[in-house]
């Protein structure tokens, strides 16, 4: 095994060094099978902002401008109507719209255009979003492990939830805030490539974050709060931890705790609530569906969110003036670190490809939805539906949701499909 091991290495060394010997010779138009563009990055962006950064800025790079090339595809936003990509297509973008269904419909389409070859493509999903102070600060870049899609639950107003509840919001048929959903749709956790998501933080971690005096003022606001908030306080920095996902544009500190916690629940203890966002749920289920049909390798897939406001408000300040009233001047920061870490990675791809990304990072952790359709045993939930053998392309599996004609055995049924892990009941507050 030993040797093995220094053989792969001094393979991947004289590989590096075959690299910088050669000179440098622009790479060919990235084109695959049937003539279809074949990009070895496909960035995602949600809107105008988060798309724009990359089409001011990228020249500047010396990879070339993003809108030397611009495909339409039916079925993308009327806003957004085109994928941009590179003069020799090794890098493209497009631009999904903000919120869920807005995502889900625009990834199905390019995928499903049949214009792309998307199976050796590494997605970039790279938007701002709202940020925890308790791991990060205005203008952070986190790279995620999780998505969660924290408000797929019941809803009580908070005006008129029970005496006992530490929140309005509580999963799919349970009694009580804090438990394990009972029947599960699929979409409420995914989990991406933990070796990528390692990869993609050394190369932002090269990035020069941009800051300003404006958000270090609104940051200070946090000192009162430390050490529990003392990342608040701090300079913008590279960090890993997980994504949310919900429509609603929430922003408070009871809210953001409850969501916190159903985070922590559903991920069994392993996931860390620390970006808000609107979309990353509905782009992971339609890439997982696209997986299984061998038409995108889940396993390539990075999701990257910068932050451009605190998910809570500092001491002394209401929720509604700290999202409607008060400046936090994140915005602008989020957007340039939007690329300053996103170009590292994606010149990192492309520098490394023939090396390190063209086969792939393998995962070393389960990689895809709650239910195991990729195969293997999540580290969440209550388990693999096709007991790890992942789901088979063509509906080959069958109908997984078929059920006994007999409704009272039905409702039995979907009420054992999903039990409450004992890591996620130990040591539970309440969500």
């Amino acid at each position: 095994m030993r040797l093995l091991s220094w053989t792969a290495a001094s393979l991947v060394g004289l590989c590096h060094l075959a690299q910088l010997a050669a000179a440098y010779v622009p790479p060919p138009d990235t084109v695959g099978n049937g003539g279809k563009v074949a990009p070895k990055v496909l960035i995602i962006s949600m809107f105008t902002p988060e798309a724009d950064v990359w089409y001011q800025t990228m020249p500047t790079s010396g990879l070339g401008d993003i809108l030397a090339r611009n495909i339409s595809v039916p079925g993308l936003s009327m806003l957004f109507p085109h994928v941009h990509c590179l003069a020799n297509y090794s890098v493209c973008q497009v631009t999904v719209g903000e919120a869920e269904i807005n995502a889900a419909v625009t990834v199905t389409s390019v995928v499903l255009s049949g214009k792309f070859d998307l199976t050796k493509t590494y997605f970039l999903v790279a938007g701002i979003a709202g940020v925890n102070p308790k791991y990060g600060t205005l203008g952070s870049v986190a790279l995620a492990r999780y998505a969660v899609q924290v408000a797929l639950q019941y809803e009580f107003d908070a005006r008129e939830v029970p005496a006992n509840f530490t929140t309005g919001y509580l999963a799919y048929d349970t009694d009580l805030p804090g438990e394990y959903p009972k029947v599960l749709y699929g979409t409420e956790v995914f989990e991406v490539n933990a070796a990528l998501r390692d990869v993609a933080y050394s190369l932002a971690s090269r990035a020069t974050l941009a800051d300003s005096p404006e958000s270090a003022e609104y940051r200070a606001k946090y000192l009162v709060d430390e050490p529990l908030h003392r990342a608040a306080t701090e300079p913008p920095s590279v960090i890993k931890c997980d994504a949310s996902t919900s429509d609603v544009y929430f922003s408070g500190a009871l809210l953001s705790e409850a969501f916190e916690n159903t985070t922590t629940v559903w991920t069994n203890g392993s996931g860390i609530y620390c970006m808000t966002a609107q979309e990353d749920n509905a782009t992971l289920e339609v890439l997982v569906r696209m997986a299984i049909e061998g038409l995108v390798d889940f396993a390539r897939i990075i999701i990257m969110r910068t932050a451009s406001d605190f998910d809570r408000p500092p001491p002394d300040v209401t929720p509604f003036d700290h999202l409607r009233i008060l400046n936090q001047n994140g915005f602008h920061i989020a957007i340039e670190n939007i690329y300053n870490a996103g170009i590292e990675i994606v010149q990192g791809i492309l520098a490394d490809w023939d090396c390190s990304f063209a086969g792939g990072i393998a995962p070393t952790n389960y990689i895809g939805d709650v239910f195991g359709s990729l195969g293997g045993e999540p580290d969440f939930g209550p388990g693999s539906l096709t007991g790890g053998a992942g789901v088979l392309p063509g509906g080959g599996s069958g109908d997984l949701a078929r059920r006994s004609s007999s409704g009272a055995e039905r409702a039995t049924r979907r009420r054992r499909r999903v039990a409450v892990p004992p890591q996620a009941r130990a040591g539970r507050t309440g969500l």
